[in-house]
């Protein structure tokens, strides 16, 4: 079974920086593992859907980014440390919401969260204006 354990959420300020991890563990019933996943990450604000942030795909060859973070956010992996990351920078507090990582086995980093199977329980960001 594979578990996604998200860390490094907090409250900030306007213009910060602030790193999110997603530690992953365990394989698919098909003994499939972190090396052979898409990672992506997902944010839900208070009274909203939840939305796609960013997605890099199993080979780490190819990222996706919603306009609202381009330029400002980087996802990268640490396939060694089964380990995905969302860097933020010039954070904004339209940016507040928690936090989901999300793993596709074998995927190239899509948008659509039906694509993901495997999600972490969250991590609060806070930006404060």
């Amino acid at each position: 079974q594979v578990q996604l354990v998200e860390s490094g959420g907090g409250l900030v300020e306007a213009g910060d920086s602030l790193r999110i991890s997603c530690a992953a563990s365990g394989s698919t019933p098909l003994g499939r593992s972190f090396g052979e996943f898409a990672m992506a990450w997902f944010r839900q604000a208070p009274g909203k859907d939840r939305e796609f942030v960013a997605a890099i795909a199993w080979s780490g060859g190819h990222t996706n980014y919603a306009n609202s973070v381009k330029g400002r956010f980087t996802i990268l992996r640490d396939n060694a440390k089964s380990t995905a990351y969302l860097q933020m920078n010039s954070l904004k507090p339209d940016d507040t919401a928690v936090y989901y990582c999300a793993a596709d086995p074998g995927g190239w980093g899509e948008t659509r969260a039906y694509e993901y199977d495997y999600w972490g329980q969250g991590t609060q960001v806070t930006v404060s204006s």
